[in-house]
């Protein structure tokens, strides 16, 4: 069993963010755009910035474990001596905003040119097109480190390029053109609420 601490809100609703925290003076951003920050922690930092200031509830869903041996070295105490990551069932993120249930998965590649359609697994897609069919909304952030850029694309049509497609990867192009590119900033560093946003106030039909 997994036990992640998530933020209290209300050890979060009345403070001020704590910007030193995710961000040295504008260290964390370079850095990020450079090679140094891993993609998802500065997902989950964004998320802390948007559940700090209220905008969002957004986690990363813990990964499941499978547990093999327990040793025993005291009575009181048990220590997980084996255990084994399961392959995740579902996506990475998920959580809600203004009242819409949020569903996402966070995805890199080191091409310049196209998105590796084996980087998404069979599993991860039927999942979001059950999000989708009770309404709810669910994309994937697709991050270019070659190239240093971030982009919302919407589940819609990542599966229907994923069944549709003769080619083993989804084109930067069509990414371009279907897509939302977010800019990379100080914080949230991944700010993907813009291009939730964007969709909401019907800015694309999806």
């Amino acid at each position: 069993m997994v036990i992640r601490n998530y933020p209290s809100i209300s050890n979060t609703q009345d403070k001020k963010y704590d910007f030193e925290k995710f961000s040295k003076n504008k260290r964390s951003l370079i850095e990020f755009g450079k090679r140094g920050m891993n993609f998802e922690l500065a997902i989950n930092q964004s998320n802390a910035y948007y559940l700090t200031h209220g905008f969002c509830v957004v986690h990363k869903k813990p990964t499941p474990i499978q547990i093999v041996k327990v040793d025993y070295p005291k009575r009181s105490k048990a220590k997980i001596s084996e255990a084994y990551f399961k392959q995740a069932s579902t996506t990475d993120y998920n959580g809600v905003y203004k009242g819409r249930y949020l569903d996402f998965e966070a995805k890199e590649t080191s091409q310049k040119t196209s998105f590796p359609f084996s980087n998404f697994h069979q599993h991860q897609l039927k999942h979001m097109e059950t999000v989708l069919e009770q309404k709810g909304l669910a994309f994937v952030l697709l991050f270019f480190s070659s190239l240093k850029r971030v982009f919302y694309y919407p589940a819609e049509k990542l599966i229907e390029q994923y069944r549709t497609s003769k080619r083993k990867s989804l084109k930067l192009s069509n990414i371009e053109q279907e897509g939302i590119e977010l800019m990379i900033k100080i914080a949230p560093q991944i700010p993907y609420l813009e291009a939730v946003d964007t969709i909401l106030k019907g800015g694309d039909s999806y």
